[in-house]
């Protein structure tokens, strides 16, 4: 149960207690503290007239907590590494084919208490182990690894990074705008330069986050449950089974993503270009693609995101493209290629941007009234608690008064112990942005260095709004402001002074102070509730972030060197998100002069449906809103396809029939296995791009023709021999 914000009171009575017990002798210490819990627990329960829960705290008392420097272990950073490389290529995989990134805080855990568990134990048996394996450690492990992926993400590898090249240039039709081909040398100083910002900027601000407005931040809370519970004699057991259930999946989608690499020697071939619902509806995207990624993706993301992503692919494949066809010669040119940003394509990716705009645009209100109201609400609260103190000493129990739980109590203590100065912070983030305003402008000529300063001035601002609407919705909405920043940025650079490459390097910016700020929140708030030092967070969050910044753009250029089409829409790794950016950047410079006819009216339409989505799935509450599609999820197949919805709602099937009929053991081992089957088919890229850089052709097509068009190609077959 959550409490409310310690009175002045009670913060002093928490210090004193905690200066009584530095004076005593360990042993005299623990004994005090076991009185004073069951004490304290047998109080509640005399008071509230029922049994409470066990405390958490109460389990671990026994266990010495290690100091901030003994959680930052050499074996921490070296499976932290290893984690974070197979986790970037999940991440770059995902980013890549249709973007699409579920949580994978709880894999990281997993698997990191899998790794250090077996590392501890071979050294216990040898007689080497020197320190025990902690939460606290396992804490670090996580922050670290998902640090180090998130960079696979707010890089912009499948966004405004990769939009910048000659690749999508060409796709949009606008390369006399400006490119920027993707290096591994400026790509790696660019992010160097801009995302260690956004983790100063809210430093000063996680009592006020974390003890004050005691923000529930639902990933960062279910992860310390995770992590608190693999630490317990029955949480090791199983943890123990998922890993084990989690290597089973992975090898098998290992070797089944091997097993199809040997049948795709051309173009369209292989299981993934499998007809399942005939030939005609595959020309419109409709079939299943056989991927174990998505199919896993599918059973870790809400129902109701995989359903959204369905209905959007039928409404646009099934309906709105095929009558939009019809009007080739009269809207659009008919001679025109099907990816020219002049015919067909122009209406597939300004619609959706129509969409993800309109949707963005109505969270940003929502977030931002909810962040403010909070706001004013705590402050309130405070106020009307610091009045009631100064008109009685000792004012009476009450039941709105609410009491602050052992578990509470023993956690503040430690996360208020190791405290970072807030002149660090600033200071910090004072260095860093003068000398991002210094290299920046080096980089990218467009962006010229005012531009910069007004953004690291609101940055803060932005990066506070992001870090307290992740923590009331665990929504973070860094793209949201990234694509703010393209049109502030790119229509003040304007047209004739390179705006759309201004507009895009914003983009990057801002999206990695806001998304680092939030992660960093959300990561103090695992480390409150499974008693890790802020300090050691930080740490580990700063070289998990450094780790991103060198390992990430390795692994995207495997990537860009290894698949010649990377980015092309037939191609295995289309890169939606790339040409969506580049196309909003090229509206904040352009205007809506250059779309084809009535795409303009049609977007106006989905931009307003978008919010009147929203607004009727809020309106309906909890209840009923739950059913309502969420516009976000429906526009993305509207670029790309449906092909990757019906693979996860594959997924949603399986866990769907999995709960029904045993709802316990899908519960534990669910995650394990959606994690086994992403892991598994996300390292295969590993060797399939050291394959087709080494120019390792599979040996089989595997294709799928009609009867009509088989027998003409027998014909020929026959005729030419």
């Amino acid at each position: 149960m959550r409490k409310g914000s310690l009175t002045p009171d009670r913060d002093r009575q928490i210090e004193e207690h905690e200066l009584q017990e530095t004076r005593m002798s360990p042993d005299i210490e623990r004994l005090k503290r076991n009185k004073s819990a069951r004490q304290y627990q047998r109080e509640e329960e005399e008071e509230d007239g029922e049994e409470q829960e066990e405390s958490v705290e109460g389990i671990f008392e026994s266990r010495e907590v290690p100091s901030w420097k003994n959680q930052l272990t050499i074996r921490a950073f070296v499976v932290s590494f290893a984690l974070s490389i197979l986790f970037s290529f999940i991440v770059m995989k995902l980013n890549l084919t249709t973007g699409i990134i579920p949580s994978l805080n709880v894999s990281a855990g997993l698997l990191g208490f899998f790794f250090v568990k077996t590392w501890t134990k071979m050294l216990h048996k040898s007689g080497l182990l020197k320190q025990p394996f902690t939460r606290q450690e396992n804490t670090v492990i996580q922050t670290c690894v998902v640090a180090s992926s998130g960079i696979a993400f707010s890089g912009g590898f499948g966004t405004y990074l990769f939009a910048m090249s000659q690749r999508i240039a060409d796709q949009s039709g606008d390369a006399q705008r400006g490119v920027k081909d993707p290096s591994l040398g400026w790509i790696i100083a660019f992010l160097f330069v801009v995302s260690f910002l956004g983790l100063f900027s809210v430093v000063p601000l996680r009592k006020i986050m974390i003890i004050d407005f005691k923000l529930p931040y639902p990933s960062g809370t279910a992860t310390a449950h995770l992590i608190n519970s693999f630490h317990t004699p029955q949480g090791a057991k199983l943890a123990k089974k998922q890993v084990r259930v989690l290597g089973k999946f992975f090898s098998f989608s290992f070797f089944w993503g091997f097993f199809q690499w040997f049948f795709t020697a051309g173009e369209n071939c292989g299981f993934n270009s499998f007809p399942t619902f005939g030939l005609r509806a595959y020309q419109y995207k409709f079939y299943f693609d056989f991927s174990a990624t998505y199919v896993g993706v599918g059973m870790i993301c809400p129902y109701i995101i995989n359903i959204s992503l369905l209905l959007g692919g039928i409404l646009s494949w099934g309906l709105m493209w095929p009558l939009i066809e019809t009007r080739k010669g009269d809207w659009f040119p008919s001679n025109v290629d099907s990816s020219s940003m002049n015919g067909l394509q122009a209406y597939k990716v300004f619609i959706a941007v129509a969409m993800i705009l309109g949707d963005g645009l109505y969270n940003f209100c929502k977030v931002l009234y909810r962040t403010l109201s909070g706001l004013v609400s705590q402050i309130r609260g405070k106020a009307d608690s610091r009045t009631s103190l100064a008109h009685e000493e000792d004012p009476p129990a009450s039941p709105l008064t609410p009491k602050i739980s052992y578990d509470d109590q023993r956690r503040t203590r430690f996360f208020l112990k190791d405290q970072i100065p807030s002149w660090f912070a600033v200071g910090g983030y004072v260095v860093i942005s003068a000398v991002s305003t210094a290299i920046l402008p080096h980089m990218f000529s467009q962006l010229r260095w005012y531009y910069i300063i007004v953004i690291y001035v609101f940055a803060p601002i932005l990066a506070f709004c992001n870090a307290y609407g992740a923590g009331l919705t665990d929504w973070s909405l860094a793209s949201t402001y990234g694509k703010l920043a393209i049109f502030t940025i790119g229509a003040w650079a304007g047209s004739d002074h390179g705006g759309l490459l201004a507009g895009l390097a914003a983009c990057g910016v801002m999206m990695n102070i806001v998304s680092t700020a939030s992660d960093l929140t959300q990561d103090f708030k695992t480390g409150y509730l499974t008693l890790s030092s802020p300090r050691a967070m930080f740490v580990s969050q700063v070289i998990g972030t450094a780790m991103g910044c060198l390992v990430s753009p390795c692994v995207f250029l495997l990537f860009y060197k290894a698949f010649d089409d990377l980015g092309l829409p037939s191609s295995e790794y289309p890169a939606p998100f790339a040409t969506v950016y580049r196309s909003m950047a090229k509206l904040g410079v352009e205007g809506v002069s250059a779309l084809p006819r009535d795409c303009l009216v049609l977007c106006y339409s989905f931009f307003a449906v978008a919010g009147l989505i929203n607004l009727i799935k809020d309106g309906l509450g909890d209840r009923w809103g739950r059913f309502v599609p969420l516009p976000m999820a429906m526009a993305i197949p509207f670029f790309l396809g449906p092909y990757f919805a019906i693979d996860m709602c594959v997924g949603s099937l399986i866990l769907f029939v999995w709960e029904r009929l045993d709802a316990p053991k899908a519960e534990a081992f669910a995650t394990a296995v959606a994690s086994g089957l992403i892991c598994g088919d996300g390292i295969w890229t590993l060797p399939s791009s050291v394959l087709a850089i080494a120019g390792v052709k599979p040996p089989i097509c595997m294709k799928f023709l009609s009867g009509a068009t088989n027998h003409r190609v027998d014909k020929f077959l026959q005729g030419s021999s």
